[in-house]
C-alpha cells in the first residue's frame, strides 16, 4: 500500500469512526440478496422442476388475487390477507415479498392502521420484482 493510499484509509476509518461517512450513499460492494432463493425452492420442492414451475406459476396468480383484494379491503381483512401472502412467499423463498408482507400485517394491525400506504408500496414494489424473476424462470425452462 502507497503512503496516500494508507493516509487516505487513515481518513476515511476516522471519518467513519466520527459518523461523519454516509453509508446510504455508498453502493453496495456485493449485489443484494436474489429476488428468489432458488435453493430454498429446490429443497421446497425436492428439487423436481416441474413442480418448481408450477409452485411459482400458483404463487404468481395468488399474489395478484392478494393484492387486488387488498387494496379495497378494511384494515383487519389486509392483515389477514398479508399473512396468507408472507406464508405463500416464504414457500417459494421470496424473502422480500414475505418481509414486505408482514409489514403490512404489522401496520394494518394497529390501530388506526395510518402507515398502510408506504408499507403497501413496498409490498406492490417487491411482488413486482419476484413476478418479473419468475417469468424469466419461466421463459427460460
Amino acid at each position: 500500500m502507497t503512503a496516500d493510499a494508507s493516509a487516505a484509509t487513515k481518513v476515511d476509518r476516522a471519518a467513519d469512526q466520527r459518523g461523519d461517512v454516509d453509508h446510504a450513499v455508498a453502493p453496495p460492494l456485493a449485489p443484494s440478496e436474489p429476488v428468489l432463493d432458488l435453493a430454498h425452492l429446490s429443497r421446497m420442492t425436492l428439487g423436481e422442476s416441474g413442480l418448481e414451475r408450477e409452485v411459482l406459476d400458483m404463487f404468481d396468480r395468488q399474489a395478484d388475487a392478494l393484492l387486488a383484494r387488498m387494496a379495497s379491503e378494511e384494515p383487519r381483512m389486509l392483515a389477514e390477507l398479508a399473512h396468507t401472502l408472507a406464508g405463500s412467499a416464504s414457500g417459494i423463498g421470496a424473502w422480500k415479498v414475505a418481509e414486505a408482507a408482514t409489514a403490512v400485517e404489522r401496520a394494518a394491525s394497529e390501530p388506526g392502521a395510518v402507515a398502510l400506504t408506504g408499507v403497501m408500496d413496498h409490498l406492490v414494489t417487491a411482488v413486482a420484482e419476484v413476478q418479473a424473476a419468475i417469468g424469466e424462470l419461466l421463459r427460460a425452462s
